[in-house]
């Protein structure tokens, strides 16, 4: 009897790790397009990862992905979308850091909490922050736009792309190291401020390096250093604040995947595992690093743990600048 008992229990425990192992290597299935929500412009970094892992992603599963374009409020408009959307994998958003790790410290009457929200999906790239001067500074290099600014602080200004955005908080630790302060002109966006860069309206402009790198590029602007531990790839002519001697200006922004909360395990795992492949494809890490973003591949819990990271960074930087947008 107990041989057959023991018998019993082995064929129960066989059968057990078969069932997991089958709902282990299951499927998840998408019959529905999914849509890709931006909460920025056309032709904006956010948009190119959106369109580029968007075209790759519906060969993964199996249907339309849709980039769906909601610009305005610095992502907040689409962050609320996508917070209120079904917790099914056919919403899902791409983000910058700043929506997550840096409006919040910021806005009081937030729509939306980035922790507790959403559920991080993947990291898509990650990107340097840089600073570029046109053509009122004369400068060329870091060192003559510092003498610049020095010698002419009733001019010191820079242009980002909105109030209560990283590169707004990322200029103001660049003021702090100059010793001069700068001067913070908030535009509606990256292509706001061109014209104005580029006629001298507005000396310089702070952004994320890849919406500046075509401008470089065609010599309309100079960018004169970078925020990361490294010198960019896409642009190795232009030095880091860290080998300037700026120590203190080193920082990495990034866009990431999320899902509204609550959106189960194996879905989540599913689109991971397509925008990570995606990622990994030689025509997207070619478009994503000419532009000076450098695509990364992360564990849903993984990226969790950067937004985290990063809250918790941004968090005195914003609240010792005294800035609050509401």
């Amino acid at each position: 009897m107990f041989t057959s008992f023991t018998s019993w229990v082995r064929a129960v425990f066989g059968a057990l790790l078969v069932a997991l192992a089958t709902m282990a290597g299951a499927q998840v299935t998408f019959d529905k397009p999914v849509r890709i929500i931006v909460g920025f412009a056309p032709g904006g970094t956010a948009d190119l990862i959106a369109r580029v892992v968007a075209d790759k992603i519906k060969e993964s599963i199996g249907q339309p992905v849709i980039v769906d374009n909601r610009p305005g409020a610095i992502g907040r408009i689409a962050a609320e979308a996508v917070k209120n959307a079904a917790p099914d994998g056919t919403t899902i958003m791409v983000m910058p850091i700043g929506p997550m790790a840096v409006v919040p410290h910021s806005t009081k009457n937030l729509n939306y909490d980035p922790l507790k929200d959403f559920a991080p999906v993947a990291l898509g790239a990650t990107f340097q922050f840089a600073i570029a001067a046109g053509p009122e500074s004369g400068a060329k290099t870091w060192q003559e736009f510092a003498a610049w600014v020095k010698a002419n602080p009733d001019k010191a200004a820079y242009a980002t792309s909105g109030a209560g955005s990283l590169p707004h908080f990322f200029g103001a630790l660049l003021s702090t190291e100059l010793g001069v302060p700068m001067l913070h002109v908030a535009y509606k966006g990256s292509a706001a401020y061109v014209n104005d860069l580029i006629g001298g309206a507005i000396p310089a402009a702070i952004d994320a390096m890849a919406d500046l790198t075509e401008l470089h590029r065609s010599g309309k602007i100079r960018i004169l250093a970078s925020s990361g531990e490294t010198r960019s790839t896409a642009l190795p002519d232009v030095p880091t604040f860290k080998e300037l001697g700026l120590g203190g200006v080193v920082a990495t922004g990034w866009f990431g995947f999320f899902a509204p909360a609550k959106t189960p395990g194996p879905i989540i795992d599913a689109l991971n595992r397509a925008i990570n492949n995606a990622l990994k494809s030689p025509d997207v890490v070619a478009k994503l690093s000419g532009i000076g973003m450098d695509p990364v591949t992360k564990t849903p819990d993984e990226f969790a743990l950067i937004v985290v990271q990063d809250y918790s960074k941004w968090g005195p930087i914003v609240k010792a600048s005294g800035f609050t947008s509401d």
